[in-house]
C-alpha cells in the first residue's frame, strides 16, 4: 500500500483526534473548525434506534435524526437483514432490468396518493429534485420554474436554483434562467406569477424544513394545486424531509388532501442505511417527457435503483406499515408539541413552537443590538446568527441529546427523532430543555456559556 494509506481495520480503530485531523487536512477545514467550536466533533462509534454512543462510552439520544433521514432510527435490523438477503445478487448491471427497483417502483405506486405511478431512482434528495425539474420541462415544453422564498431543495445546481436563500446561491451565479420566487403560503402571489409567465413547474415543500419548520395556511397546498392546473403548470411537492411518516401521515401532502403531479422522496427511503432518492409521477406526464424509445435514456443514473438501495427501501416501507410508524409519529408529535408549548408559556427565551408530527421547530428570541463585545469575529457571528446552535451545544455537551439548527433560520433548532421515540425519551428532552431555560434566563446567559465552550475548544485544538 502507498505510504500513509489507512486500511479499513485501521480506519475503524482511529482516535477522535485522528478523525478531526483527517477532516481538517483532507476534507473541509472550515467546517471541521465550526463543528469543533461547540464541541460537536465527538467521535460516535455505535448506534441503534434513537441511541448512539461515543468513543468514551457515553450514551446520547438522537433527536436530530440526520435531518429526517432516520425515521426508522439507526441500523434498523430489518433493513440490515434486507441487505444480507440480496448480497449475492448483482448490485449494478445496466444491461438488464433490475429486479429490486421494479418491485420498489410497484410498491411506491401502491402507497402514493392519486395516479402517481412511474418512478425514477437516484441517490439523494437533490438528485430527485433535479430529475423532477427536468421532467417538468420535458413534459410541458416550458422553461420557467417557480419556487418559494425561504425554501430548501438541495445544493446541486438545479436544486440550488430553486432554493430560496441567497447565501447558498451567491457564489454560484448565474443559476438556471427563467426562475421566480414567491412568498410561501401566498396564493395571490403564486397566481400572479403563474398568470404572467409560462412556468413548467411550481416546486414547494408541504412544511418548510430548513426554513425553520414553517407550516403553510391550511388551504395553501390545495389552492396551489388548483392554480397550477388552471395555468398548465405542474405541481412538484418536495417530500424529501416530510415524507414516509415524519409528519403523522405517510406523506405530508395527505394532511391537505393534495396529490401532486410529481412527488420527490429521499432521506428515510433508504432506512437510514442506503442512499436513495426518487421522484414519482403519473403515467401521462412520464409519457409526455420520456414516452418513446428515442427519449427513454435522456435522464439516467448509474447507481440509481441499485439492488442494495432498492432492497433497503422495500424493507423500510414494510417496517413503516408493520410498526404503524406514521400514527406513532402523530401521537408522539402531539405529546412533544404540548410539552414544548408549556415551556414557551414559562420562558421568554422561547419565541415560538411549530411542528407537524415529529417534525418540530423551537425558535428562540434574539436580543436587539450588539450581542457580545468579544474581539473574535467567529464568536460574534455564532452569537448573533446561531442561537440555535448554542442551545444545541448545551443539549449535546451537558445533556447528551443531539439536535441542530435549521439552515435557513439558525435561531431555530429542529427536533426530528426516529419515529419510534418513546414518551420517556421525549420527557428526557423536555427536562433537559427546561434545565437550560432555568439556568439561562436570557440570550446573554446562553451566549456566555457557549463562549466558554468556544474558548476552551480553541485553546484545546
Amino acid at each position: 500500500m502507498p505510504s500513509g494509506f489507512i486500511s479499513l481495520d485501521e480506519a475503524i480503530r482511529q482516535s477522535r483526534e485522528q478523525v478531526i485531523n483527517n477532516h481538517k487536512t483532507y476534507i473541509n477545514a472550515s467546517l471541521a473548525m465550526m463543528i469543533g467550536l461547540l464541541n460537536f466533533d465527538k467521535q460516535f462509534t455505535g448506534a441503534a434506534g434513537i441511541e448512539v454512543w461515543d468513543s468514551e462510552g457515553n450514551r446520547y439520544l438522537d433527536f436530530l435524526g440526520a435531518y429526517g433521514a432516520l425515521n426508522l432510527g439507526h441500523n434498523h435490523p430489518r433493513v440490515l437483514a434486507a441487505l444480507e438477503q440480496v448480497k449475492e445478487m448483482p448490485n449494478l448491471l445496466q444491461a438488464s432490468l433490475a429486479t429490486m427497483s421494479g418491485a420498489l417502483a410497484k410498491n411506491l405506486a401502491a402507497i402514493t396518493p392519486g395516479k402517481l405511478q412511474r418512478s425514477f431512482f437516484g441517490n439523494s434528495g437533490a438528485e430527485a429534485v433535479e430529475g423532477a425539474l427536468k421532467l417538468a420541462r420535458a413534459a410541458t415544453g416550458r422553461k420557467g420554474l417557480v419556487y418559494c422564498n425561504n425554501s430548501f431543495h438541495g445544493k446541486t445546481l438545479g436544486a440550488l436554483s430553486v432554493t430560496g436563500r441567497e447565501k447558498y446561491q451567491k457564489a454560484f451565479l448565474p443559476l438556471l434562467p427563467g426562475l421566480a420566487a414567491v412568498p410561501f403560503g401566498d396564493l395571490d402571489a403564486l397566481e400572479k406569477q403563474l398568470k404572467g409567465s409560462e412556468a413548467a413547474a411550481f416546486i414547494v415543500e408541504p412544511v418548510q424544513g430548513e426554513g425553520g419548520i414553517i407550516l403553510p395556511p391550511e388551504d395553501y397546498l390545495a389552492g396551489a394545486k388548483q392554480i397550477c392546473t388552471k395555468y398548465g403548470t405542474l405541481l412538484i411537492v418536495d417530500e424529501v424531509q416530510t415524507g414516509l411518516g415524519r409528519t403523522g401521515e405517510m406523506f405530508a401532502c395527505q394532511h391537505f388532501g393534495v396529490t401532486p403531479d410529481i412527488l420527490c422522496l429521499a432521506k428515510s427511503l433508504g432506512g437510514g442505511v442506503m442512499p436513495i432518492g426518487v421522484y414519482i409521477t403519473t403515467d401521462e406526464i412520464w409519457k409526455r417527457a420520456y414516452g418513446s424509445m428515442d427519449k427513454a435514456a435522456l435522464h439516467t443514473s448509474t447507481f440509481g435503483g441499485n439492488t442494495l438501495a432498492a432492497a433497503a427501501a422495500i424493507a423500510t416501507l414494510e417496517v413503516l406499515y408493520e410498526e404503524n410508524l406514521p400514527e406513532r409519529a402523530r401521537e408522539s408529535g402531539s405529546y412533544l408539541l404540548a410539552g414544548l408549548r408549556r415551556l414557551k408559556e414559562k420562558y421568554p427565551l422561547v419565541k415560538d413552537i411549530r411542528g407537524l408530527g415529529l417534525m418540530t421547530g423551537i425558535e428562540f428570541s434574539q436580543p436587539e443590538g450588539k450581542v457580545l463585545k468579544v474581539n473574535l469575529g467567529l464568536v460574534n457571528k455564532i452569537s448573533e446568527e446561531y442561537l440555535g446552535s448554542m442551545v444545541a451545544g448545551e443539549l449535546l455537551n451537558k445533556h447528551r441529546i443531539i439536535t441542530a439548527y435549521t439552515l435557513n433560520n439558525p435561531n431555530v433548532i429542529r427536533l426530528e427523532p426516529p419515529l419510534m421515540v418513546t414518551r420517556e425519551q421525549i420527557d428526557t428532552l423536555l427536562k433537559a430543555l427546561e434545565g437550560i431555560l432555568v439556568a439561562h434566563k436570557g440570550f446573554f446567559s446562553v451566549a456566555a456559556s457557549s463562549v466558554k465552550t468556544i474558548f476552551h475548544s480553541l485553546n484545546k485544538k
